[in-house]
């Protein structure tokens, strides 16, 4: 799958055709349209589909605007239908569809010689008879636009007709018909659209019309709106004479009176190929070199709160924006692993600016801003930590040790929500009517499912491990940490004392609304995995792995707990319900890889299903759920920032542990 090559003792890596799927996995819906690929560009925007060409998601586009910084974003253009048009006059139409009436139409799915996702980018290539078509894109890195081009291999002369089908809405909403045709105004090269995105190319005919009721599979598998309707704008056309010749599109959004347009599209393909070579060849081998273009995607550029630029996280594409606890959960494996450490230090600095009340800002999907977690903070915490060991900048110390200071503090006097150092036992207590505020934090029509309040097991582990954070940065910096590592003593004799329990290892919850809480549940890993945890050294109690463990991370509840539940499946709440009760979540595989680690165990081991996991759901990256049931498919986003995040850290380490 690799080869290695020195030049100027420098190793390059390359990646040869890491995902190659052929005919009866393109040909097979049920196969070639769960095999699902991503192509973000780099500002918080993104195209995404499947293998087959069927799009099954209302996400599935070829180019997803993002606005308001990357808090919202609009579906623009769906889809690009190829048609060859032979000498004849024979129409082939490559394209595929789903409709609500069960057809499948167009076919072009039984048409595809092969789907690669070579260096993230995908190539799609269908032969008719002695005719072969390429087709691929790729993005501006840096602004919402792509670039596709389509390529005759073999055969002709050809007539390559390309159909562009439109919309503009939200990416969680839909569009009908009903609601209005889309506004077009001609250019000279294509058409702009809604005023806000731009299509360019070769023989531009316009269209206009409506193709109505596209049937979207996996939401209706959701539980959600699984049908809409799309605009037929107009088509692209050229003639392909022979092998080589090729017709190239462009596709971007934005401000297009201000906004100069993008290269042609052959040159966006092959500045994409050599940024993700360049990335690629970071890698130790190969599951590093996939694991570092995955983490790539997560990182966007947008504008901080003050409105200086830094670079922010998308929790998870398709549907997720930027989430402050994921962000500082995945910190050490896409800056730290990824040797992004100066960007890194930029995204610190700008959360810290966010600070109210000695807690970091949530910023949600929607753009606005809420304090709404008891771990976030904690986390930022330790993401400052673990900066500054792996750099040794203790400029950055010195410059947020008045932010840690005021953390420490509010937690200490207590803040929002009840979140607050119980004076009887050092331990951090929270809780708050409605709210779910540590990572298990769904919840059904506003009712938590795993509401956890009260002293939470990795509530206090992560407190613990940010007193042990901030004595090591106070010390750093020159200043007195022996109240901080007084206080981090204090706290770590209660939890020895109160969360230890013969059974499941350690307490989920104590003092909790209803008592102690002894679920069987992972938050415990925390406490035996993190730098400054209070049983570091230790081994988790056998239990934990031998019922929590699953190929893709450990179960959130043991299956014989009666609120188990194996699969994560359904409508929004039925899936919600599931989401903490037994589905297994691939960003633990982190924590215990390092728990196992710590206490000298088989830690290598841990990481054993990530490399056949990348080549089944979302191609080259980490999903963010899968079933606690066998054979463990695959659930929520295809592409999950801190499952990726922690999977870069984890076989790193894994590497140097077998070293």
């Amino acid at each position: 799958m690799r080869s290695i090559t020195t030049t100027a003792n420098m190793a390059v890596v390359a990646i040869s055709n890491p995902y190659v799927l052929g005919t009866h996995v393109c040909g097979d819906l049920t196969e070639g349209a769960a095999r699902e690929w991503l192509v973000p560009d780099g500002v918080g925007g993104y195209a995404t589909g499947t293998a087959s060409g069927l799009r099954t998601r209302r996400y599935h586009a070829l180019l997803v605007a993002a606005e308001n910084g990357g808090s919202a974003r609009r579906v623009a253009l769906a889809s690009l239908d190829p048609v060859l048009v032979t000498p004849s006059g024979t129409e082939v139409r490559l394209a595929v569809h789903e409709w609500a009436s069960g057809a499948v139409s167009p076919e072009g799915h039984t048409l595809l010689e092969s789907f690669t996702l070579e260096h993230g980018l995908p190539r799609w290539r269908w032969r008719v008879g002695d005719i072969v078509l390429e087709a691929e894109l790729a993005p501006v890195r840096g602004r919402p636009a792509y670039g596709y081009v389509y390529r005759l291999l073999a055969g002709g002369p050809v007539t390559l007709r390309v159909e562009a089908l439109c919309t503009w809405r939200d990416q969680h909403g839909d569009r009908f018909a009903g609601g209005g045709d889309l506004r077009m105004r001609p250019t000279a090269d294509g058409v702009v659209i809604e005023d806000a995105y731009r299509l360019a190319g070769p023989g531009w005919t316009s269209g206009g019309q409506w193709y109505r009721d596209v049937y979207l599979r996996e939401e209706a598998a959701r539980g959600l709106g699984a049908r809409e309707d799309l605009w037929f704008a107009g088509s692209f056309s050229a003639p392909l004479t022979g092998p080589g010749e090729k017709m190239q599109l462009t596709a971007w959004a934005g401000d297009l009176d201000a906004t100069a347009p993008p290269p042609p599209a052959a040159r966006i393909v092959e500045a994409a190929r050599d940024r993700a070579a360049a990335i690629a060849a970071k890698g130790s081998d190969p599951v590093a070199s996939q694991l570092l273009l995955a983490a790539d995607a997560f990182v966007i550029d947008r504008t901080a709160a003050d409105g200086t630029p830094a670079p922010d996280v998308v929790a998870g594409y398709p549907w997720f924006g930027t989430w402050s606890r994921d962000t500082m959960v995945s910190y050490d494996g896409l800056f730290l692993s990824a040797q992004r450490a100066d960007e890194g230090r930029s995204l610190l600095r700008a959360y810290a600016a966010t600070l109210s009340e000695g807690m970091l800002a949530n910023t949600a999907d929607t753009g606005s801003v809420e304090y709404n977690t008891a771990d976030g903070t904690l986390w930022f915490v330790h993401a400052i930590g673990r900066h500054v060991a792996a750099t040794g900048d203790a400029d950055l110390a010195a410059e947020l040790a008045p932010a840690l200071e005021g953390i420490v503090q509010a937690h200490l006097d207590g803040t929002r929500y009840g979140i607050r150092v119980d004076p009887a036992d050092s331990l951090l207590t929270q809780g708050a009517e409605g709210y779910a505020l540590t990572w298990m934090d769904a919840r059904v029509n506003g009712r938590p499912i795993t509401q956890r309040g009260g002293k939470a097991v990795e509530i206090n582990a992560l407190w613990i491990n940010a007193l042990g954070t901030v004595a090591d940065l106070w010390k750093a910096v020159g200043r007195d940490a022996t109240g901080v590592l007084q206080r981090r003593e204090a706290a770590a004799t209660s939890f020895h004392r109160r969360f230890p329990n013969p059974v499941c290892g350690l307490y989920d919850v104590v003092d909790g609304p209803l008592g102690d809480d002894a679920a069987l549940r992972p938050n415990q890993l925390l406490a035996y995995s993190l730098p400054y945890a209070p049983l570091r050294g230790q081994a988790p109690a056998p239990i934990v792995g031998e019922q929590l463990m699953t190929p893709l991370g450990p179960r959130t509840l043991a299956p014989g707990d009666a609120a188990y539940q194996p699969h994560h499946r359904g409508s929004s709440e039925q899936r919600d319900a599931a989401y903490h009760q037994g589905t297994a979540w691939p960003w633990l595989l982190g924590p215990y890889h390092d728990a196992v680690a710590g206490a000298g165990g088989p830690a290598a081991a841990v990481f054993g299903g990530l490399p056949g996991h990348l080549g089944e759901a979302g191609l080259g990256s980490v999903s963010e759920t899968a079933d606690g049931a066998a054979p463990h498919a695959t659930t929520g986003c295809p592409f999950q920032a801190w499952s990726v995040a922690e999977a870069l850290r984890g076989w790193t380490l894994k590497n140097a542990d077998c070293r």
